[in-house]
């Protein structure tokens, strides 16, 4: 069910701009707890990732740390060609490459996103370099509508029903795009729906 909000949430960054809200996200579940997980291969990084043009900007302002980190050349970082979209900063975006069947910027020896691990290392908030689109996974955006990732419909997280619901999980994340405001409308229509949250992760899976 689509829902429409009291009112416009605006990205931190202007755009996207929320004005609508699919239900599901409150319903369809995901493991959430990435670096527990010993089961997915990071299956979600097989097919990069959008990237607007000034978060592109401001990974090439650090590129020589980054290229140092990640082993790889700015140059196999991104796809050349660029879409004009008007709900991404700057008002176009490309993709991180894929290489070997995976992005990029997959840590390869280990687990996760290497562009998280370097603001981590380098005491920077990763916001300040990860795409928007990886931060809100499972979630994404379209003409306003804050709806789940096409995975989700098709089936094709491997972690899906497991953990809690879509919207628990990237709570946080939504909280810094778009601010107090959205998490109070989206927290009264979970209340709504009346959803329990599952329990934590198993030892097994930690």
């Amino acid at each position: 069910m689509i829902k429409k909000l009291h009112q416009s949430h605006s990205c931190r960054y202007g755009v996207p701009v929320l004005t609508h809200v699919d239900s599901r996200i409150f319903t369809e579940r995901y493991f959430t707890y990435c670096m527990q997980c010993q089961f997915c291969g990071d299956s979600c990084c097989a097919y990069g990732v959008d990237i607007d043009t000034t978060n592109v900007a401001r990974i090439l302002e650090n590129a020589g740390e980054l290229e140092a980190f990640t082993g790889t050349s700015r140059d196999a970082w991104f796809e050349p060609e660029w879409r004009e979209d008007p709900e991404f900063p700057g008002g176009k975006h490309t993709r991180t490459r894929v290489v070997d069947g995976r992005c990029v910027f997959l840590n390869r020896k280990g687990r996760g996103c290497l562009i998280h691990s370097f603001c981590l290392s380098k005491g920077m908030d990763y916001h300040d370099l990860k795409p928007m689109v990886s931060a809100l996974y499972p979630l994404t955006f379209d003409e306003g509508l804050l709806q789940p990732s096409a995975e989700i419909g098709e089936r094709l997280l491997v972690c899906i029903d497991q953990g809690p619901s879509l919207y628990q999980g990237i709570r946080d994340e939504l909280l810094y795009y778009f601010g107090e405001g959205l998490i109070h409308e989206l927290d009264a229509i979970a209340a709504e729906i009346h959803i329990p949250r599952p329990p934590e992760p198993t030892a097994a899976r930690r």
